[in-house]
């Protein structure tokens, strides 16, 4: 995995978090997963194609998506509504918008498909064998903590 992939996602994450939720911001440790990992109760999943395949998932828990929801519409959130569920697609999308700009002007070319938001325990999400995943942490203070986990590759 090219790190000219990854760390405009870290970037464009870290931004992002910062401007939307007006808090602090840290990136954890980095990690590298080849295998299935556990889902922490709340991922929108955005698809890469084009110069590259893979994904972007922000994976949180609940109570971590209701309080960005809370913080980014200037009310209190306490169930997954559709509001709520909507508001963590869109963070997902503005994050990946300003990564693929920074790639593009790059010269990377690809498109990237709507979030798709999963919602529920006992999830997991498995990368292709052939396919590892970077996973960076976005500490939120006392609203909790992101996963931005990316899994891209070069098309063959």
């Amino acid at each position: 995995m090219r790190v000219e992939y990854i760390n405009p996602f870290v970037e464009a994450a870290y931004n992002v978090l910062k401007e939307v939720l007006n808090n602090e911001v840290k990136r954890g440790d980095l990690s590298l997963k080849s295998t299935s990992m556990r889902i922490q109760g709340v991922a929108a999943l955005v698809g890469l194609a084009g110069d590259v395949e893979g994904r972007v998932l922000f994976d949180m828990t609940k109570e971590t998506a209701l309080a960005v929801s809370s913080a980014m519409n200037g009310m209190a959130f306490t169930a997954m509504d559709d509001l709520a569920k909507s508001t963590i697609q869109e963070l997902a999308n503005m994050i990946t918008a300003q990564a693929i700009t920074k790639l593009h002007d790059l010269g990377f070319k690809f498109d990237l498909t709507p979030p798709a938001l999963f919602t529920g325990d006992n999830m997991e999400v498995s990368n292709n064998q052939k396919m590892e995943a970077l996973v960076v942490p976005m500490e939120l203070g006392t609203i909790g903590k992101i996963e931005v986990n990316v899994a891209i590759r070069e098309r063959a």
